[in-house]
């Protein structure tokens, strides 16, 4: 909902607003090969990067211009610590190895949540005929913006809810437990709310620290039911989602379905992110151990926020949970969607 600022280069937040080799993994080139050697966190040379990372991203956090860090590899296939740029910094800032370790820097500007754009083909925005499918406009009745429904998730005690990000649903934690969601949002209804377009109530949100703490997920759940809400994406997305989530890899393929761009595919190209976003309320947050998407063309666009990413297979294992990108669209940012389940108390309702 807003102006995207968290991932999209000054990341912010996708809410559209009322208104055998190491792989060569970049946005030009990650469209989808997985390496032979899966570049996760417990891949003996991504560990001793994420390690070298951790030790100096508060140094480089302080440089000006710098917007985040990240395990990643370089343009030669090497493994290295990424850092994000919003402008081009002082000649000499950034180092150009960190105890060994090549640094590769990438000038995406800012991350920050993005305003609401028009939608194309199928009707992602569209009042839908219950039970809705996921990957498609939703918001929450306080504003008139838009995001995009994750998936349906379930509790222990058998109840159904609408997963999306805290900007979409709590409304960066300013809305009321209780509040009316809709679908779609606001912003596809010219402001105005219909009387058959409420498919639930804002249940609970993991709170954004803004105040320099760090964030790891932007995410909330609206209670809601199987006869309003499906678990399967319109006819020309990836299908149902699997309820069983896979860790980020580097150069893992993963494909989304969001209210503004639809199914799109990409590849990650870094794991281990710190990154700073920012808001439409003009506040910043601070986000640690992020999952960076890199494609040539764009990933998301504004109203793409809560999109869920899955991997680009039959099984369609979620991997992440959207919620900023840079403002063309070819960064993007997403919550490891492991943490973001676990703090809501909730699994993926899928196959």
């Amino acid at each position: 909902m807003k102006k995207l600022v968290a991932a999209m280069f000054a990341f912010t937040c996708l809410l559209l607003p009322s208104k055998g080799t190491l792989a060569n993994v970049t946005p030009e080139t990650a469209q989808g090969n997985q390496p032979s050697a899966v570049l996760d966190q417990k891949n003996p040379q991504i560990h001793h990067v994420i390690d070298v990372q951790d030790r100096h991203t508060r140094e480089l956090m302080s440089i000006k211009g710098v917007v985040g860090t990240a395990a990643g590899v370089n343009d030669a296939g090497r493994p290295a610590v990424i850092v994000y740029t919003s402008a081009t910094p002082e000649p000499g800032s950034i180092p150009q190895s960190l105890e060994g370790v090549p640094v590769d820097v990438k000038a995406t500007g800012p991350f920050e949540i993005e305003k609401t754009v028009k939608s194309t083909k199928f009707s992602t925005t569209a009042i839908l005929p219950l039970p809705l499918p996921i990957g498609v406009s939703t918001g929450n009745v306080g504003q008139c913006e838009s995001g995009t429904i994750s998936a349906r998730v379930k509790d222990s005690g058998g109840n159904y809810y609408a997963l999306s990000n805290n900007h979409v649903y709590a409304l960066e934690n300013s809305a009321p437990v209780g509040s009316e969601i809709t679908q779609p949002g606001l912003y596809d209804t010219q402001c105005q709310l219909n009387g058959n377009n409420d498919i639930g109530a804002l249940s609970r949100f993991v709170t954004i620290n803004f105040s320099g703490g760090n964030n790891t997920v932007d995410a909330a759940i609206a209670l809601t039911s199987t006869s309003e809400l499906g678990n399967s994406t319109p006819p020309n997305g990836y299908g149902t989602p699997g309820s069983t989530t896979a860790s980020p890899a580097i150069g893992m393929a993963v494909q989304k379905y969001g209210r503004s761009t639809q199914l799109t595919k990409g590849a990650v190209s870094a794991i281990n992110a710190n990154v700073i976003v920012d808001y439409g309320s003009g506040e910043s947050a601070t986000f640690v151990n992020q999952i960076i998407i890199g494609t040539k063309k764009p990933f998301i666009k504004a109203g793409d926020s809560g999109s869920l990413l899955v991997t680009d297979n039959t099984a369609a294992n979620p991997v992440g949970l959207i919620f900023a990108g840079n403002s063309s669209g070819n960064y993007s940012i997403a919550n490891p969607i492991a943490d973001v389940l676990s703090d809501l108390g909730v699994t993926i309702d899928g196959k």
